[in-house]
């Protein structure tokens, strides 16, 4: 019978473990790890420097503090059955693949989530170039869209938020064969770096003209993200996240047992970084 046994505390640390790698969602975003369910971020109505001669009255003006908050209310679950003789005839092993295929999956469900949400974003589309609509994005423009997205954020104030954070844009796969071969093509150090480790999409992403690049197959069709690192914020409940439930009792009627993992979270771009992120129309 100690083969129908899954491990279960095994089984959260391996799905914590893939849980907690840095993934591209962990790098380009703040997560708060939380078990409240509102977040604020009270922020400043930005005051104004008067002129004024000597011997004139000045005007005062009021501090005014806006509460920006969200409420973490949504959830992604992933409930998976065994059957009892499946279960008796698996290793270890395989347990552990299971654990880290959850890992995988959640983290891929909170990613997908992030890049929907481009709606509340900045739009930046072909407009920023004279012409219309999205971008088709090309080795002759791809360097133009890189650093006419840095020029929006210094323009939009966020100059020292770039100087801290650094900036980020996740591409489509296609999009970064691009970034790549236009990299050979100018500089045998950036042909290097192309050819390279780096280049390849990985959560590390590769550092180029001032911005580190991802790649992903789970943007919305029709948008790239963009902006500074760190100032989308995505709130997650601790105490649910890498946790699993396991049901022995033949759950549904059903000869065999249940592992449920979820995380509950839920993503907003505060309204005073707003300027600072985009989403990107591409074609």
């Amino acid at each position: 019978m100690s083969q129908t046994i899954v491990y279960a505390e095994d089984w959260a640390v391996k799905l914590q473990e893939r849980l907690t790698e840095p993934v591209k969602w962990k790098q380009v975003c703040r997560v708060t790890y939380t078990n409240s369910k509102v977040l604020h971020n009270p922020y400043l109505t930005e005051a104004s420097v008067q002129s004024g001669t000597r011997g004139t009255a000045y005007t005062m003006q009021d501090v005014v503090e806006t509460d920006d908050s969200v409420t973490i209310n949504t959830f992604k679950i992933l409930p998976q059955f065994i059957d009892r003789a499946d279960l008796a005839q698996s290793t270890y092993a395989d347990q552990m693949v299971l654990a880290d295929k959850q890992g995988i999956l959640l983290n891929e469900a909170i990613e997908t989530a992030f890049y929907a949400d481009y709606a509340s974003l900045t739009t930046y589309d072909a407009s920023e170039f004279g012409g219309s609509g999205s971008i088709t994005v090309s080795a002759t423009n791809i360097d133009d869209i890189i650093r006419h997205m840095k020029n929006k954020i210094r323009t939009a104030g966020g100059e020292s938020m770039l100087e801290q954070y650094g900036a980020f844009i996740v591409w489509r796969p296609a999009d970064l064969e691009i970034l790549e071969s236009f990299m050979q093509a100018n500089g045998f150090q950036m042909a290097d770096k192309a050819l390279g480790s780096e280049a390849v999409g990985s959560n590390k992403g590769i550092d180029y003209m001032g911005v580190t690049h991802y790649s992903s197959n789970l943007l919305t069709a029709g948008h790239v993200i963009g902006g500074v690192k760190q100032q989308y914020n995505i709130g997650i409940v601790k105490d649910t996240y890498g946790q699993i439930m396991v049901n022995d009792k033949d759950p549904l009627n059903t000869s065999g047992i249940s592992v449920v993992s979820r995380v509950d979270f839920k993503g907003k771009a505060w309204h005073n970084v707003v300027p600072v992120l985009y989403n990107i129309l591409v074609a």
